[in-house]
């Protein structure tokens, strides 16, 4: 089971990290009363939005690069594709999780309703996401409810390089909803701290 499971944790992990990095971040901000005097700077609401969203995509690729050498080396999983292609896949994931994560900050106004939304909205994603269960043997109301999920997409797409060699051309149309949900939330993001 560790083949299939800790290959899918990869992109459950980042998610849960990067939701909370992304959240916490600006909602700190907020509580410390110093995210206002972010907003009256120079910057616009784009550039202090792109400051906000490097540092969690950062520390999710060192955590991914940490995991993906644990399943290597010390769970023996091998790696069959290429790294580049997971590498990409797994960026593409992020940037999805991140707006997000942003939007969810973008709404909430302390800390402590960041981690309610944040654990509200992640189990539903990790349950839905085919980690555990495959996606075919939901109802059939829940399959089509994972199309909204990132996370469904990250994870076929880190298996499929990950342990079947799929080339990026293989994978590419997970890359489809993941874009999609990164172009949805990162510029709601954007008008929701702007406003």
């Amino acid at each position: 089971t560790r083949w299939s499971f800790l290959p899918g944790m990869i992109a459950a992990l980042s998610l849960i990290q990067i939701l909370m990095l992304a959240g916490l971040s600006v909602a700190r901000e907020r509580a410390q009363g110093t995210f206002d005097q972010l907003l009256v700077t120079p910057l616009s609401s784009t550039e202090i939005l792109i400051g906000k969203a490097v540092p969690p995509l950062l520390i999710g690729m060192m955590q991914w690069t940490f995991i993906m050498i644990l399943c290597v080396f010390w769970f023996k999983i091998p790696l069959n594709g290429s790294l580049l292609t997971l590498y990409l896949t797994v960026f593409i994931f992020m940037l999805s999780c991140i707006g997000i994560g942003l939007s969810i900050s973008a709404v909430s106004t302390s800390m402590q309703q960041v981690m309610v939304y944040t654990f509200v909205l992640m189990m539903p994603m990790v349950l839905l996401s085919g980690l555990a269960t495959p996606i075919r043997n939901m109802p059939e109301i829940l399959q089509i409810a994972t199309y909204a999920n990132p996370l469904r997409f990250g994870v076929d797409a880190i298996r499929r390089v990950y342990l079947e060699g799929s080339t990026l051309a293989q994978v590419a149309h997970n890359f489809i909803p993941m874009t999609a949900v990164a172009a949805v939330t990162l510029p709601l993001a954007v008008r929701l701290f702007r406003n």
